[in-house]
């Protein structure tokens, strides 16, 4: 098939991008930044530029386009989650319908509609309800949380001997490594009954800060510096971050903390999915092994680069100049 991928250099974006290329497919990617996009050319992908939030753009992206496939969503450097999660998303939604494109794939939030209060939680609800009115045949997958986002949250700091911080809430979340996400993403495409639905896409275990802080510990053989922040202060900022334009989008990212306030597992069941898609949930990888496996390949890097810096003082001693002479 030939596939558009939207959100194309992102975490997950691009581990669809990459799948897609792998399994035979056209891949052409919509990009604001060609450079930052290189990557995905050398994969063999095709780059055009434009912006969902430029409707005129849009129309040349699509041409000969069979599968949409939308794993966009703001960027931190965004001045407005509203503006490309949904202005954007309907631009691209009309731009589809427009161009006869019948397959729409939307990647959107687990339990989206139970916080009407949370900008991007919202909008990501409202786009699933804009699009099943579309008369496309969608599929809308819902993930909750990236193993990749872990590395930098959890294991790194722990590493470096810097602090963790963690909001004063605990809430167990799902997280699932994009490349089974990815992978659940391309088969979507071969199984005809997975249109006009809505899928669960999370990982075997809710996990809290917590204990995913305790694996690294165990797996790192190192202490965590643990440092809680309260909600009521991320609270706070969020409305000192309301009052300028230039941080709506830090304000709605702010907004996160009323998920974390409920509680409430992010967690789904997701057995009917993988019969719905003839996988094996076996195959899907865990959090335990996901850390097992980068803590195995950085320990080893750290102990390569310490022989080397063992090797090059010893190789400096010899060479020393110094020696006693009889006067």
């Amino acid at each position: 098939m030939k596939l558009l991928i939207i959100g194309a250099t992102g975490t997950l974006g691009r581990q669809i991008a990459r799948f897609a290329l792998d399994q035979g497919h056209q891949v052409r990617c919509l990009v604001r930044s060609q450079r930052k996009a290189s990557f995905l050319k050398e994969w063999g992908a095709e780059l055009v530029g434009g912006d969902i939030c430029q409707s005129d753009t849009l129309p040349p992206v699509l041409e000969d386009i069979e599968v949409v496939i939308d794993a966009a969503t703001a960027r931190p450097t965004d001045l407005s989650i509203k503006q490309v999660d949904w202005e954007g998303k309907v631009n691209l939604i009309k731009a589809v319908k427009d161009a006869g494109i019948d397959r729409y794939i939307f990647v959107s939030l687990l339990n989206a509609e139970k916080y009407p209060n949370v900008p991007l939680m919202d909008i990501k609800r409202c786009t699933e309800q804009y699009l099943a009115e579309s008369g496309l045949n969608y599929t809308i997958l819902r993930p909750c949380g990236f193993m990749q986002g872990l590395i930098n949250q959890y294991a790194v700091p722990i590493l470096d001997n810097q602090p963790v911080w963690i909001s004063g809430e605990s809430t167990p979340i799902a997280y699932m490594d994009t490349q089974d996400i990815a992978k659940l993403t391309l088969r979507v495409l071969e199984v005809p009954e997975t249109q006009k639905q809505t899928l669960p896409v999370v990982g075997p275990k809710a996990w809290k800060p917590e204990e995913i802080i305790a694996l690294c510990e165990k797996l790192s053989d190192r202490e965590a510096k643990i440092s809680r922040v309260p909600l009521a202060l991320l609270r706070f900022m969020r409305k000192i971050t309301r009052l300028f334009q230039w941080t709506y989008n830090i304000s709605d990212r702010l907004a996160f903390t009323e998920v974390l306030a409920t509680g409430q597992p992010l967690d789904a069941p997701m057995e009917e999915v993988y019969q719905l898609l003839g996988l094996d949930p076996k195959q899907t990888t865990t959090l335990e092994s996901y850390l097992q496996d980068y803590y195995t390949r950085i320990m080893k890097k750290l102990k390569e680069l310490d022989y080397e810096k063992q090797q090059k003082e010893a190789k400096k001693k010899k060479r020393s100049p110094f020696k006693s002479k009889n006067v």
